[in-house]
């Protein structure tokens, strides 16, 4: 179907008769009202009732632009509303057009700031974030977080603090953390200074630039509704932000939680509530780095031109390289998996990996075929292409930090156990593999474990003594005691840690696997990344969809951190598993629960 023609005069209305019939099934744009103007009353695309139509600001202006056709989803039909009568048209804003339909948009949790914030970023004005104790307690070097704007602590904050920083766990050291850079900020300072403001700078954080104001004085009178309970710390740092408010009408008061229903009762109460987005490193986890991208169909026509290749012997193999240049090159990081699927009969798959890059040239290495039998890791092969490109990373020694992510079936556990295998058991690469993984129970602690460090932890490694098991039956000609046998020697190659005891410990030709790290703070991964000592690689594994820690999403998990963080360091490799290989009811499971 034809599109409509484009205006050739700005703001120019098409004429109705221009517009193709609505056909039955399609979502018609919908029209946008804008602040009542007088005007011709239309009919509105969506109710069909008539509403007065709006003079757009761009057309009162003589800025605007023409609307411009935007091509069809694949695989069906553009077509546009028509249901205003003859001698009634409605306007539509140019992003109306660039939406994608809501059918095919995965909606996506976006943190977006309070209007109040909103109007003081266009105004330019400082803000003042009052925090809320769970922020300080995720993040103790949040007050240099804020930039130029101040920074403001209720009482009652510093009274929770205090009833937190006793015991071993990690709240509990950020809170005396909080405490003493606190203490190091008061230093020195009068009285009388406290009440005016102390500089945030002044520890040496130079991208802060506010001051920090605690409440030195009560608030006068009941500030909240008679319903909600005086006593209850919430409701008292509630009444803070509403009585700042009073006092400082000309500034922006903005009260950061991590606590959804905090900024429930806060938004209830007509007070601007935001969470704190510091720890975020995406808005969006679908821009996560993914690892592989595809190559367009024309790759080799534009960049086949001035092409080399040669032959190396790597790793017990010839393996071949190619020096390609063209515009397509600067959009790709070192170490990521590029692949070319075939377009005919005849044709092979095109599987390489990028080893370096140079402004508009790069150096691909064809990657070893993993699903081929000749080529099996400790029995197993890969089932598809991206467990092909992660035993390419799992067993290259030069890669010391290889990342999996994966939904549940997709084989993260099962291909890095085996790569662990055979670099201990055969190649003896590294002399012993250590598991470890967050112990965040799925429901109800079942409280204290008896026995030692490892009998404590073998509960919470059920899914290692499964994969296990079906290393341990890759053999069948071994026989019963054979396979006795070999398990006892895994056994006594494989150790499980606690990460109570990681700190300060330093690991030597060891091949580390984190399992269940998107339950890990950017923190506690980055105390055990730095454990790594000369010869040892380290695995992260986990799933960003299957989150259990308390304030950590997929946005600010310490998996989504080092995945972000290392992307593009030529001794490091990501891989995203995107197809389920432990069975069809596993598939259907993930995909209708």
């Amino acid at each position: 179907m034809p599109l409509p023609k484009i205006p050739t005069k700005p703001a120019t209305l098409l004429p109705v008769n221009e517009y193709p019939k609505a056909q039955a099934g399609k979502s018609p744009v919908r029209a946008v009202a804008a602040a009542p103007v007088e005007a011709d009353p239309v009919e509105d695309l969506i109710s069909g009732k008539a509403v007065p139509a709006a003079k757009s600001t761009r057309a009162r202006k003589g800025k605007a632009a023409p609307l411009a056709a935007v091509p069809a989803p694949k695989g069906e039909t553009q077509t546009w509303p028509a249901r205003a009568e003859t001698g009634t048209v409605a306007k539509l804003k140019e992003t109306d057009i660039a939406e994608p339909h809501p059918a095919k948009h995965k909606p996506v949790e976006v943190n977006v700031k309070s209007s109040t914030s909103r109007r003081a970023d266009k105004s330019g004005r400082t803000k003042v974030f009052v925090l809320d104790t769970n922020v300080l307690m995720h993040d103790p070097t949040c007050l240099f977080r804020f930039e130029e704007h101040d920074v403001y602590l209720p009482m009652m904050t510093l009274e929770e603090l205090d009833d937190h920083k006793k015991g071993m766990s990690e709240v509990a050291r950020n809170a005396r953390q909080v405490s003493r850079t606190l203490d190091a900020l008061i230093a020195n300072i009068d009285d009388d200074a406290i009440e005016a403001g102390i500089e945030l700078a002044k520890l040496g954080n130079k991208d802060a630039k506010g001051r920090l104001f605690f409440q030195t004085k009560l608030q006068n009178g009941p500030l909240l509704p008679e319903g909600l309970p005086v006593g209850k710390a919430d409701n008292q740092i509630l009444g803070v932000v509403k009585a700042l408010a009073a006092e400082q009408p000309d500034r922006a008061i903005v009260l950061v939680s991590k606590d959804i229903n905090m900024r429930i009762k806060a938004r209830a109460l007509g007070l601007p509530a935001e969470d704190y987005f510091n720890d975020h490193v995406l808005e969006d986890t679908d821009l996560l780095y993914s690892g592989i991208v595809q190559l367009p169909d024309d790759f080799w026509d534009k960049h086949g031109k001035n092409v080399e290749s040669w032959q190396e012997n790597k790793n017990g193999g010839s393996t071949t390289f190619y020096r390609v240049t063209g515009p397509f090159i600067p959009s790709l990081l070192t170490n990521q998996f590029v692949y070319l699927e075939p377009t005919g009969a005849g044709e092979t798959p095109f599987y390489a990996q990028v080893k370096e890059i140079n402004g508009k040239t790069a150096v691909l290495q064809v990657l070893r075929d993993f699903s081929h039998s000749k080529n099996s890791v400790w029995g197993i092969t890969a089932r598809n292409r991206e467990q092909n490109f992660a035993l390419n990373l799992l067993m290259n020694p030069e890669c010391d930090f290889v990342t999996l992510l994966g939904q549940a079936g997709t084989g993260k556990t099962l291909l890095a156990l085996a790569a662990g295998l055979a670099q201990v058991l055969e190649t003896k690469v590294y002399n012993e593999i250590i598991v470890t993984r967050v112990t965040v129970p799925v429901g109800e602690d079942i409280g204290f474990l008896p026995g030692t460090e490892e009998e404590k932890m073998s509960p919470w490694m059920g899914a290692f003594d499964d994969n296990l098991e079906v290393l341990n039956k890759s053999d069948s000609d071994a026989g019963d005691w054979g396979r006795a046998a070999t398990q006892d020697l895994i056994r006594s190659r494989i150790k499980i840690k606690s990460l109570n005891f990681m700190r300060g410990r330093t690991f030597v030709n060891k091949f580390l696997i984190i399992d269940e790290a998107q339950n890990l703070t950017p923190k506690q991964m980055k105390t055990l990344v730095t454990r790594a000592g000369p010869g040892t690689k380290i695995l992260c594994l986990g799933n960003i969809a299957q989150i259990d820690t308390p304030y950590l999403t997929e946005g600010s998990s310490g998996l989504t951190y080092v995945v972000d963080r290392f992307k593009g360091w030529s001794h490091s490799g990501h891989v995203t598993l995107a197809r389920g290989e432990r069975s069809r009811l596993a598939d259907h499971a993930s995909d209708v629960l």
